[in-house]
């Protein structure tokens, strides 16, 4: 089975227009007429770069790149920095993680199992369902584990979110121990040869430790039932929180082995070089980002068209 990448350039180019602006635009402006790039040019666009939350570290070693692969440019023009910095953003997205792609074996492992954690107010659920939604277009099979099951909210807005992506959801009531939703969920999977599996998981601070505790446990009844389970670990984290988002991975990191960063409301934010320096700092796959509310609205993370759309792909 392929995975169905959902891609729209068009809504990704609209949606990072905030970060376009207050990195790509202001870098224009700087560069823009500049027949020598003096340190003071360099200066300044390092300054545009960690304001946009690329970090400092991580800036430093851009302009770096920048600097040395300009030597060889016989034109030091707008257009030429656009390249060099577009071709060293692709190499920080490219070189800092242990998989470059998300490519589930769907074939080889049914029913595929993704766990989705998180803190309240990431998006978590929301991605869930977006996220079943993909799943549904290439035409897998899907089921929802409500796992949440702390907030009557969540498994509200969860069973919402699956009948708009046409999915199963398996849900308890409130209070309920999330591991049987998480057995009940499995079973279900395995009975009825569903082919993905998503548990949404309840939203914790990465400072709880007895809720982080939780989450090895479901861990632990998801490998009762599938020994290679779950495939995927993917922590969904809110592209404006910056740092805490990276500290958040870090910790979650050491409770459940984490696969991947979703990285959500990107649309809403001016600091999306967030990304960038999640990239670097955590070399965790991006399987997906997401650029708005609607239900196509969490994208294929591809780190070409990521950068194009924010640099421009002339």
């Amino acid at each position: 089975m392929n995975l169905f990448k959902n891609i729209n350039i068009d809504k990704l180019t609209s949606g990072l227009s905030k970060t376009r602006s207050a990195i790509f635009n202001r870098i224009s402006e700087v560069i823009t007429g500049k027949v020598k790039l003096e340190d003071e040019v360099f200066s300044e666009l390092e300054e545009i770069l960690i304001t946009a939350d690329v970090g400092v570290d991580l800036s430093l070693h851009i302009i770096g790149e920048i600097k040395k692969k300009m030597v060889v440019e016989t034109l030091r023009n707008d257009e030429s920095i656009r390249r060099v910095l577009k071709d060293t953003l692709i190499e920080v997205l490219n070189h800092t993680t242990a998989r470059l792609e998300f490519e589930p074996d769907f074939d080889n492992y049914k029913p595929f199992v993704i766990l989705i954690v998180g803190v309240n107010g990431a998006g978590k659920t929301t991605t869930v369902g977006k996220m079943a939604h993909n799943f549904c277009q290439a035409g897998q099979k899907v089921v929802i584990g409500a796992a949440d099951t702390f907030r009557a909210a969540a498994n509200e807005q969860l069973a919402i979110w699956a009948k708009r992506a046409n999915v199963s959801i398996v849900q308890k009531e409130s209070g309920s121990d999330p591991s049987s939703v998480v057995f009940e969920t499995v079973k279900k999977a395995i009975d009825e040869k569903i082919d993905v599996v998503i548990i949404d998981t309840a939203g914790r601070l990465h400072t709880k430790t007895n809720l982080m505790e939780e989450l090895s446990k479901i861990r632990r009844v998801i490998k009762k039932l599938l020994n290679y389970a779950p495939n995927e670990t993917f922590l969904v984290v809110d592209g404006n929180n910056g740092q805490n988002a990276i500290q958040q991975a870090k910790t979650f990191s050491k409770s459940v082995e984490l696969t991947g960063l979703i990285i959500t409301k990107l649309d809403g934010t001016a600091k999306g070089g967030i990304v960038f320096q999640m990239a670097k700092e955590l070399k965790l796959m991006i399987p997906y980002i997401g650029v708005g509310e609607g239900i196509n609205d969490l994208q294929y993370f591809d780190s070409k068209i990521f950068v194009n759309s924010l640099v421009g792909s002339n």
